[in-house]
């Protein structure tokens, strides 16, 4: 039962800087922000819904009423050994249901999860064990030919405050660790000793600078501005009760989690179905199996859906219930936006967001001239943005500028990085996004580039998401990449990462063809590297630091 009379208003949180007092208070009073936890709005739709399915993960299925107890049930197992509201825990799952039902857990205990890929290994591990100080660490026992037994085992021979590693599957030789279904036994444990319930302005969750291959900044989103952001894209999205998302993306990517993805599928009742890969031949039964309404997919999984859909049988109804195709992470090209509601068959909505907050989604009654050339527009009217030139002056409606925005969801700090204030934010608490961006009259946002995804090419500046949106629209290129190599000359040339399907072109030829489509001539790849296929990060965006190193490594 949802008990909203023990949540104090005020986090106890001392490492990041929240919202200054005037906007918590406005926020409030607009009703984007209600006193609820993350837990609550489960808890509320298992009280509306009980019997219907919230959650398929192969053949088994939980209905709201039992995705709440078992999630109550990990909850009481985790209490039981000793984890308390606020502490860390590093989740790193692949999509499962085991996924949901320890993120859950912990929100109905207070702890807090921080989201880990499952790409990642020990370095960024180590690193967000180290800045989180987190007591617990939760993997699967293999997954995609790896064992995270061993890696867990080495950081907890690095990292003394380590105490808990829960282990879904087989815990193997891996001395102390819990199984998961060991955390299942009994929910009606007290989880809440001494009134200790968590508060609708804790942090409810750690999130990860989205993209980074490195050691990631860590996001602090709170139970409050996370449900709000999850409401508020659900409603933009507009997902409904009888909406049944495919996430095939990995589950801790906030564009799978709660824009809208699944968060924001739970938070209208709807259904949620896991899909371990975004593969044609995983995802495509599983859509016509479930009847699957909305997916989101990253740019460079559109084309190989596309090309897997074109080779299936005309007369092939796989695809039949998919509504809407969202897709997000990344610019997706213009031409590819426009193949895509003839060619699948569904209406494409574009999500431009950012794990620190803002959301931009396109609407299901926008023109099609909108949907395929803009990333949307701001999910909420209390977002405000500003599109500003280098000096932070405010450029004219339709010029290219940085993006800054702030909001009821949008961070107004790192965790534990206080040295970031200056460089990350302004001094009245915008964000600086780093993307450089076109606002149109309608609000729409068009998306141009990165400000430090530009090439330096003896004095001319070619942004490279623009010059990659054109190389796409050439008959032989499926997928294309623009990095800056270093040059004594020019200090940076271009070089362009093809994947072909025809015969590649040349640099010439190719610099040809651009300057047919309207190009400058210095955009022009100074050189072309053709390969199979592009890196991609944890969270399917191309590895343009992989590209690089690649290239450096090739040229010495």
């Amino acid at each position: 039962m949802t008990n909203r009379a023990n949540h104090p208003e005020a986090s106890r949180e001392p490492d990041w800087p929240g919202w200054p007092q005037e906007e918590r208070q406005r926020y409030e009073a607009a009703g984007f922000w209600r006193p609820e936890t993350l837990a609550d709005l489960l808890a509320h739709q298992a009280e509306q819904r009980p019997e219907a399915i919230a959650l398929v993960d192969g053949r088994a299925r939980w209905s709201y009423a039992e995705l709440a107890d078992e999630a109550r049930a990990v909850a009481a197992g985790l209490h039981r050994r000793g984890l308390r509201r606020g502490d860390r825990v590093v989740v790193q799952l692949p999509n499962r249901a085991e996924f949901l039902l320890v993120w859950f857990g912990l929100q109905y205990l207070g702890a807090v999860p921080v989201h880990a890929m499952p790409g990642h290994r020990g370095h960024e591990i180590s690193h967000l064990l180290r800045v989180t100080g987190a007591v617990g660490y939760v993997v699967a026992d293999r997954h995609a030919r790896f064992d995270y037994r061993t890696l867990a085992a080495s950081m907890r021979e690095r990292h003394g405050e380590l105490r808990h590693v829960v282990v879904v599957g087989d815990t193997g030789e891996l001395e102390g660790a819990i199984g998961f279904e060991e955390l299942r036994t009994d929910a009606s444990a007290d989880l809440s000793p001494g009134g200790e319930r968590p508060a609708a302005g804790d942090i409810g969750l750690l999130l990860l600078s989205g993209g980074t291959t490195g050691t990631p900044k860590l996001i602090p989103r709170t139970h409050r501005d996370y449900a709000y952001n999850a409401r508020a894209a659900a409603a933009a999205a507009g997902l409904t009760p009888d909406s049944v998302y495919l996430a095939v993306l990995p589950a801790a990517f906030n564009f799978t989690m709660s824009c809208p993805g699944i968060l924001g599928t739970l938070t209208v009742g709807g259904t949620v179905v896991m899909a371990p890969n975004p593969a044609p031949e995983t995802a495509f039964p599983l859509i016509a199996r479930e009847k699957v309404t909305v997916t989101a997919l990253s740019p460079p999984m559109v084309p190989v859906w596309l090309e897997a859909h074109a080779d299936r049988d005309p007369g092939s109804a796989e695809l039949d219930s998919l509504s809407v195709l969202q897709v997000g992470g990344a610019r997706l090209a213009n031409e590819l936006a426009r193949r895509v509601r003839p060619e699948l068959g569904c209406r494409l909505q574009q999500v431009f967001g950012m794990a620190e907050g803002l959301i931009n989604v396109t609407r299901l009654d926008d023109p099609d001239d909108l949907v395929c050339t803009t990333q949307g527009r701001p999910i909420s009217s209390g977002d405000e943005v500003r599109v500003v030139d280098e000096s932070d002056a405010v450029v004219p409606t339709g010029a290219v500028g940085e993006l800054l925005t702030r909001g009821p969801y949008t961070l107004r700090g790192y965790y534990r990085a206080p040295e970031l204030a200056t460089t990350h934010f302004t001094s009245d608490g915008f964000y600086r996004t780093g993307d450089l961006v076109r606002l149109h009259p309608t609000g729409h946002i068009d998306v141009v580039g990165r400000v430090k995804d530009q090439i330096n090419r003896g004095g001319e500046k070619i942004d490279a998401t623009e010059v990659e949106s054109q190389m796409l629209t050439h008959p032989d290129v499926s997928a294309a990449a623009l990095v800056a190599a270093p040059d004594p000359d020019l200090g940076e040339r271009s070089v362009a990462f093809l994947v072909c399907k025809g015969s590649p072109p040349t640099a010439r030829e190719l610099g040809a063809f651009l300057r047919g489509r309207g190009l400058a001539g210095y955009k022009a790849p100074d050189r072309i590297e053709v390969v199979e296929e592009l890196p991609l990060t944890a969270v399917g965006k191309v590895d343009k630091n992989a590209l690089r190193a690649r290239d450096q490594g090739a040229t010495r």
